[in-house]
């Protein structure tokens, strides 16, 4: 997208993070917002502030774990403002148990709330972006979707190395139509993340980390670097540029790089 004045964005866990970090952003740079969040609660406080500072902004409360949520959404959008230009499905869970010890039905919360939530935003938004032939779509995925540093949260990573998949999909197929997609790899932020969490299933286990290299970095930045995703059509966001030395070092010897990764986790 050339520019963002005037263009109507949709964030799904917009009222916190890295969602609100965009908000801001695309509110910044001209965008009318509609801050979609599970908390009506955080999601008013949100609208509100952005409001106040006068960027036009709609709260919409929503569980996106549920199939009605997007149509929903849709429509609100649709008339409120008219049209939807940038939707980014941002809603993420954790889950923390050796693989042994988590339920089936973990599983499953985490797949329908990380996964499936961006197949139900596709099946709404989709066919809205493609009969403008514009927009752009952004799915925030993380490096634990890329490489594996840990073996406590793999619903978690299963569902983010997913949306990386179904992100260069959609750009395959959205690209030639005129819709950008950006599938957005944080490492370490500091968001709330870990309030959503539940307690850890049967023992306690220590969480690898990706790297020491990789600083924690404020949802101000990566809100920024979306923002800038956006208007520069990019495809693939790392908010570190560092992983990509340690991508290549997995697709030159992936034997040799899980062997590392393993026995890094031994001596914790």
């Amino acid at each position: 997208m050339e520019s963002l004045q005037g263009a109507t964005a949709v964030i799904t866990g917009g009222a916190s993070g890295i969602g609100l970090a965009t908000a801001r952003s695309l509110a910044r740079r001209g965008a009318q917002l509609v801050i979609a969040d599970i908390h009506a609660d955080n999601a008013n406080e949100a609208a509100s502030e952005l409001h106040e500072s006068g960027y036009p902004t709609e709260a919409f409360v929503c569980d996106v774990g549920t199939d009605e949520t997007f149509a929903d959404l849709r429509d609100f959008t649709l008339d409120r403002y008219g049209s939807v230009d940038i939707v980014m499905n941002n809603v993420g869970v954790l889950t923390s148990g050796r693989p042994d010890q988590l339920p089936v039905s973990e599983w499953e919360r985490i797949i329908n709330i990380n996964l499936m939530s961006v197949v139900r935003s596709n099946a709404a938004f989709l066919p809205v972006l493609i009969a403008q032939g514009r927009g752009h779509i952004v799915n925030t995925a993380s490096f634990a979707g890329l490489f594996t540093y840990s073996y406590d949260r793999m619903p978690y990573a299963a569902t983010k190395a997913a949306i990386v998949q179904i992100s260069e999909g959609l750009r395959l197929y959205l690209q030639p139509q005129g819709i950008g997609v950006t599938v957005l790899c944080p490492g370490p932020v500091a968001t709330n993340i870990l309030a959503t969490m539940p307690p850890t299933f049967g023992p306690e286990v220590q969480t690898g980390l990706p790297g020491e290299q990789f600083g924690v970095l404020l949802p101000e930045e990566v809100g920024e670097q979306v923002a800038e995703a956006i208007l520069g059509d990019t495809f693939m966001l790392f908010t570190d540029d560092q992983v990509r030395d340690v991508l290549v070092e997995r697709a030159s010897d992936w034997n040799s790089f899980i062997a590392k990764q393993t026995e890094k986790l031994a001596q914790h």
